[in-house]
């Protein structure tokens, strides 16, 4: 399937196949995919929780309001952030790059971050939204459907993961065998409506 058709194809399902299994290989080729998704001064500040422990996944199904795809996918993944990566060997990102571009982007990277817990947690939302598509279509070009999920409560989440105190969840995605059509689009706004030429 090319890019194109899994964007158009790719709908948040609810119902997976709870007997299903993914093999290592595929959870792999997933994830593979899911480290080549951008981040700002390449800091990889994505975190992926696999969730493979079943006592686990019922505990955080709990935690999410009884949602059935958190048991029930083949695949559960809690994404996270980082948001100290930038201070944690920051030379590591850039490893292979030539001195003269690391002589630059290491301060650079340390002046955007530092003192700024916003721009931090920000930098964590979209990094982590970017890899959850990746995430999404990649699993659609598999020919797997996927639920990206908000509705939980995050402390307990973060609680029943042991989520370190520099880190944040930022949202679930579950992958799996869909089992059940979602429902037909809603409504797609117009383009005139959310396209905008230059300025408001």
């Amino acid at each position: 399937m090319n890019v194109k058709e899994a964007i158009k194809t790719r709908r948040s399902v609810k119902q997976f196949d709870p007997e299903h299994r993914m093999s290592d290989e595929e959870i792999n080729d997933i994830m593979s995919l899911a480290l080549l998704s951008p981040t700002a001064f390449n800091i990889q500040n994505w975190r992926f929780v696999v969730v493979r422990d079943p006592e686990l996944r019922k505990k955080i199904r709990e935690a999410a309001w009884g949602q059935a795809q958190v048991t029930d996918a083949s695949l559960f993944i809690i994404l996270c952030a980082d948001l100290k990566t930038w201070q944690k060997n920051p030379d590591r990102y850039w490893r292979n790059a030539p001195k003269e571009l690391q002589d630059y982007i290491l301060p650079a990277m340390d002046n955007y971050y530092r003192g700024k817990d916003q721009v931090q947690r920000d930098e964590a939302m979209r990094s982590c939204g970017i890899a959850a598509q990746t995430l999404m279509l990649a699993a659609k070009s598999m020919g797997y459907d996927s639920c990206p999920m908000g509705g939980f409560d995050f402390d307990k989440v973060a609680e029943l993961i042991n989520l370190p105190e520099d880190h944040v969840i930022t949202m679930f995605v579950a992958i799996g065998r869909g089992i059940k059509e979602p429902w037909p689009r809603g409504g797609q706004l117009d383009m005139n409506e959310i396209v905008i030429s230059d300025r408001f």
